[in-house]
């Protein structure tokens, strides 16, 4: 689909879109850059590139797509130093979890010739680094595309097609709609694991200990989700602030109605909001979202398989 392909960033995102495109055979040349030569070199010891920089400028040079798979706080140094040397009629996409902060730090930086496309997908992880990535990480995932309203429609079709033939679902949408479901699905999910398992980090040593012996599923979870990579959640949470306010906002009044009703004894409206919840819960089941266990990973990768086909969405 492209004759050579550079994916900067090769943590757990960066590393599987690498695997995803060697497995389905998607470019003739795949070009890592990462300015931690600790990751290159981890790059070089799986064999997931063809060529592996820790000078980004050099690793853009004659590819028809970059990939920026970054935290989005990183975007507009990486811009800078990337735009130079970018080929006109390249695709430039990223990964970030934010849309609008990260559209409106590329796109002054970038070259007028260069197709910038936004996207995003719902994919992941607790782990990080390329050791972790793996082929199967968006199988049947959604993949958000935000492209600019003056973005060419080829570009947009071409982008879709690879990253379907990794297995993903495509979704189009602009970048302000996307930052507000995202808030809602994602980004208060995260803010609420972080704050939750943060409390029981500051109990009493003894009953921390129990917390983390007795810990139940609900809890189990909370901590996975808060072992995220730190750095890129500080980033969202920087970048997409209004739509995470205005959600925390909502989610503030809701929790304080809750707190109202356990206090004065209502058990109606308790029983009400938990009937009217479960509801949700069915229709991601129906989605076949609920309860994804990923394919075991592999540190190999595979052999090309015929790449599978999934519906778009727009």
């Amino acid at each position: 689909m492209f004759k050579q392909i550079t994916i900067i960033g090769f943590g757990l995102i960066g590393s599987s879109i690498a695997r995803a495109i060697k497995q389905n055979g998607l470019t003739q040349k795949l070009i890592c850059g990462d300015m931690s030569r600790d990751v290159c070199d981890k790059v070089k010891q799986l064999g997931i590139a063809d060529e592996v920089y820790s000078d980004l400028s050099k690793s853009v040079q004659g590819s028809d797509l970059v990939i920026l798979s970054i935290p989005v706080g990183a975007m507009g140094a990486v811009a800078d130093k990337i735009a130079p040397h970018l080929m006109p009629g390249c695709i430039v996409t990223d990964t970030g979890s934010v849309k609008s902060s990260v559209m409106l730090a590329l796109q002054p930086r970038l070259p007028s010739k260069v197709h910038l496309i936004g996207g995003h997908p719902l994919a992941g992880t607790e782990h990080s680094g390329p050791e972790n990535g793996f082929a199967e990480l968006f199988a049947n995932r959604w993949w958000i595309l935000t492209p600019m309203p003056h973005t060419e429609l080829l570009a947009v079709e071409k982008l879709t097609k690879l990253f379907e033939a990794c297995g993903s679902n495509i979704q189009i949408m602009d970048c302000e709609h996307h930052d507000l479901v995202l808030g809602i699905v994602s980004h208060l999910p995260h803010l609420i694991a972080y704050t939750i398992v943060g409390t029981a980090t500051d109990l009493e040593d003894d009953v921390k200990g129990e917390v983390v012996k007795f810990a139940a599923t609900g809890f189990r979870d909370f901590t996975r989700i808060a072992a995220s990579d730190p750095v890129m959640w500080r980033d969202v949470f920087l970048n997409n602030k209004d739509a995470v306010l205005e959600v925390l906002g909502r989610f503030t009044e809701d929790l304080t109605a809750m707190q109202k009703a356990i206090r004065k004894g209502d058990g109606d409206y308790l029983y009400e909001r938990f009937k009217e919840t479960r509801e949700i819960r069915r229709q991601i089941i129906d989605a076949g979202q609920a309860n994804y266990v990923y394919p075991k990973q592999s540190a190999e990768v595979p052999a090309p398989v015929a790449a599978p086909r999934s519906k778009s969405g727009s």
